[in-house]
């Protein structure tokens, strides 16, 4: 298996740089060669969402010229390497080379799971977990079933974490609603972004979960923003942070 590129979006690099460091340790932990290129910057996202195209396709060429020499790209943020794999395309004019590099690019828990084959995690994480599923990681990268398609059930994320020792995955009332956070949607719409956060986490609350789980970090910002504000003591973490204290095996 080739060299992996790590890309690790602004929000954790700013704010939360130690789910960067699980993730590296994680795809350190399985033996495969990671690097991390330094010049790397936004991909564009929030300017691309907001209908600034021309001011993200800089930052897109800049991305695509610093890891289309990478076997894989891998980052703990569905909602980024959404942006790569689905609008890299349309944003670029779709040559070979930003097909192959949208296609080489994964989310932590899809490449666990549809690349390197993970079967067995061994390890110990006894609490009760809600996994917060995000709309990008659903609805866009398909790492797990949602409500409103006829599909087998299926979730990447909870197939990987399910096996930790002790670990509780609690039931939720709605697993696949979406948080509120929507990037500028949680400023253009602050009102309806929070009271969405907040029945969120009622939800969890109501399930019994003693921790929040989840694979994208804007969301579990705004989640534990939130139940920071309201006196909510609900730890929120990565799920490469659990991961990182588990022993991985193919």
């Amino acid at each position: 298996m080739g060299k992996v590129g790590l890309f690790i979006p602004c929000y954790v690099d700013q704010f939360f740089p130690r789910v960067g460091l699980a993730t590296l340790r994680v795809l350190r932990g399985l033996g495969l060669e990671v690097e991390y290129p330094r010049d790397q910057t936004c991909c564009g996202q929030p300017m691309y969402n907001t209908g600034c195209s021309r001011e993200a396709r800089p930052l897109a060429e800049r991305f695509v010229r610093l890891f289309a020499g990478y076997e894989a790209v891998v980052a703990p943020s569905a909602s980024c390497v959404s942006m790569v794999k689905l609008h890299y395309p349309e944003l670029l004019g779709g040559t070979d080379e930003v097909r192959r590099l949208a296609g080489r690019t994964f989310d932590l828990s899809e490449y666990l799971v549809d690349v390197v084959k993970v079967t067995r995690v061994e390890g110990e994480y006894a609490k009760k977990v809600g996994l917060h599923r995000s709309c990008h990681g659903i609805r866009e990268l398909r790492e797990s079933s949602s409500s409103e398609r006829m599909d087998a059930p299926f979730d990447k994320t909870r197939q990987l974490v399910s096996q930790l020792r002790g670990i509780e995955l609690v039931e939720l009332d709605r697993p696949d609603e979406c948080c509120g956070f929507g990037g500028t949607f949680a400023v253009t719409e602050e009102a309806v972004s929070c009271m969405m956060g907040r029945d969120r986490i009622a939800d969890h609350v109501r399930a019994g979960a003693e921790v929040i789980a989840g694979y994208d970090m804007s969301c579990l910002m705004h989640l534990d923003g939130l139940a920071r504000r309201d006196g909510t003591k609900l730890p929120i973490v990565h799920v490469a942070e659990m991961l990182e204290k588990a022993r991985l095996s193919r």
